[in-house]
């Protein structure tokens, strides 16, 4: 599965997930908030796709307009409004384990920077840390973990050949347009797809 069938994956799925539309030349993005605008190919690599995060209406609908005509029929662009990660990682779901990595902020950190503040594994053994043991709270990982059993029934057949599933998370919250946090955090998730 790829980063687009990820995106339609978690529309579908009972996971707090980021209000992602498709982008045209028609969409019309608020100006009372950031907007992020991502890109996502129908086939071939899809990683490290060219993005643009937290930017005003104007500098999003030049960017999402410059990126539908480079990538014409082989892909789509969506967008979505901004908001501001305070801790972020992947959740990768396997037959008989879980891995969370976390790093502070930003995915891209983790993603882009290779930082770790935290990686936890779980599994029939036991529950292993390394790294800043308390860098996720019992409350936050237990919020991770409450959505595992859904995602393992909705995969059953990708874990069985030996894949996994990858979620990017962060916990969140809305943002102003001068980038100040709004609101309660809350869980958001992002990207799914299966990992050979």
């Amino acid at each position: 599965m790829n980063k687009l069938m990820g995106f339609y994956e978690l529309n579908s799925m009972n996971l707090p997930s980021i209000p992602w539309k498709e982008y045209t030349e028609n969409t019309i993005l608020d100006d009372s908030q950031l907007w992020t605008i991502r890109s996502a190919v129908y086939q071939g690599d899809d990683l490290n796709l060219p993005r643009l995060v937290g930017v005003s209406s104007a500098e999003a609908k030049a960017f999402a307009d410059s990126l539908v005509n480079k990538l014409g029929d082989n892909g789509m662009v969506i967008c979505y409004p901004f908001f501001i990660a305070k801790k972020s990682g992947n959740l990768n779901i396997f037959s008989n384990s879980v891995v969370i990595e976390a790093v502070k902020d930003d995915l891209w950190n983790l993603v882009t920077y290779h930082k770790i503040d935290v990686t936890i594994q779980i599994n029939n053994d036991g529950e292993f840390r390394k790294g800043d043991a308390e860098f996720l709270t019992k409350e936050e990982i237990n919020n991770l973990l409450i959505y595992v059993g859904e995602i393992r029934k909705l995969f059953r057949d990708d874990l069985t050949e030996g894949k996994s599933v990858l979620l990017e998370w962060s916990f969140a919250q809305n943002s102003g347009i001068n980038k100040t946090p709004i609101g309660s955090e809350y869980l958001v998730f992002y990207e799914a797809r299966t990992v050979e």
